[in-house]
């Protein structure tokens, strides 16, 4: 599948079947990128990767990350109090500043010098690095690993995915993953209702796209056992409800705060869990805006 005005194509992984960008830019090219461009105010941040969305949704994104605490409670049966947790991609280390208060001992490690300094400013063990290896805390292993919209912007997925269970995991350790579900069936659907291009696909930003499915059978086939996976709010259905906000930056800020106010709300009133069993029920549908996968190396048999 040609990507239109690029050099790139799409191809599914021979495998897996996730879809990948032909040809693969280098790793120089990648870090470039997230180094030079993707924390500047040029970037359109639909990510949320910007520390000043990241801080003005903070209550929001805070309740995702209690979220993730107590999905890693309930699958260790552990506190988290001394746990190690290292965050690829940490970015500004908001989610490293929200475990550290659960008492987790927090490492981290970005290519953006900006997040860095800011991330060691606040009194984190983050260090500068590119994504071309993932061990660079000297061999240290981990309780919690968490790639958080990190695995669609890297060259080799697979082959990260084999040195994290490899390198990184304590025995028992969980992996948390955390990407965009694309081509899902609300997103095509709202593509053809607007006759919008594949607004998604993003080269040399995002390299892999994935469904629940595809990565499933990447961490299966990787040596992982997946004990949960969970959607987010699909925020496509506002593109079929007639609010086109693809490329208007106003409408997508007012589709977002409705997707903050239906969460906030829920658990305002007491339905947290169920909010949590919408999502598993989501993420089995196919359907959200984001795939989070919980893994854990499997044993061998």
């Amino acid at each position: 599948m040609k990507i239109p005005g690029t050099k790139y194509r799409l191809a599914a992984h021979p495998r897996f079947g996730f879809l990948q960008v032909k040809p693969t830019p280098s790793a120089e090219t990648i870090t470039e990128f997230y180094a030079k461009e993707f924390y500047s105010s040029k970037y359109p941040r639909c990510n949320a990767s910007g520390l000043d969305i990241q801080l003005r949704d903070k209550e929001f994104y805070d309740a995702g990350r209690a979220d993730i605490c107590r999905n890693i409670r309930e699958l260790t049966g552990r506190k988290l109090k001394s746990m190690d947790v290292l965050d690829i991609g940490c970015g500004w280390g908001q989610a490293l500043l929200a475990f550290k208060k659960q008492g987790m001992n927090c490492y981290g490690f970005d290519p953006a010098p900006e997040g860095v300094e800011y991330a060691r400013k606040k009194g984190l063990n983050v260090v500068r690095a590119g994504m071309e290896k993932m061990d660079v805390f000297g061999g240290k292993r981990f309780d919690v690993v968490t790639l958080t919209d990190v695995l669609e912007h890297l060259s080799d997925p697979v082959a990260v995915l084999k040195e994290i269970r490899r390198t990184l995991l304590k025995p028992g350790g969980i992996l948390l993953i955390d990407v965009p579900n694309e081509f899902n069936a609300f997103q095509l659907a709202g593509q053809k209702t607007h006759k919008l291009a594949s607004w998604w696909v993003a080269p040399p930003g995002h390299l892999n796209y994935f469904t629940p499915t595809t990565l499933k059978k990447a961490l299966k086939g990787t040596g992982f056992d997946v004990l949960c996976a969970e959607a987010a709010f699909p925020l496509e259905m506002f593109l079929l409800f007639g609010h086109k906000y693809i490329g208007d930056g106003k409408l997508g800020r007012e589709c977002h705060q409705q997707r903050m106010n239906f969460e906030a709300n829920l658990r305002k009133h007491g339905y947290g869990d169920l909010l949590r069993k919408f999502y598993r029920s989501l993420a089995e549908l196919e359907l959200g805006r984001k795939i989070i996968t919980y893994s854990r190396a499997a044993k061998a048999r």
